[in-house]
């Protein structure tokens, strides 16, 4: 009874783990642009203002990967959190 009780927290908590994933990739895909596209000239001239001058096109390509880096891991914690605090609110209501 202990193991399929475990089998089933597994299978529970892998497919919460998968809708985060799923989730924060959907908000990834929706809200780095923006965000990139609203810091891009500030970041460009602090890289420039503080590095020199040329490095432009570098600072826009890694500035984009470090957007979408945020935007996917700080989703990805708010709504595994999210999904696992309702899951235990609900259990707790109705178990």
């Amino acid at each position: 009874m202990k193991k399929h009780q475990d089998a089933g927290r597994s299978i529970f908590m892998s497919s919460i783990q998968g809708l985060a994933n799923t989730l924060a990739l959907l908000v990834t895909f929706l809200g780095a642009p923006p965000l990139y596209s609203k810091s891009i000239g500030w970041v460009q001239a602090f890289a420039a203002r503080h590095y020199g001058y040329g490095f432009e096109d570098v600072t826009a390509l890694v500035w984009g990967g470090v957007c979408a880096a945020l935007v996917f891991f700080i989703s990805r914690a708010s709504i595994s959190t999210a999904l696992v605090m309702g899951g235990l609110a609900l259990a707790t209501r109705f178990l």
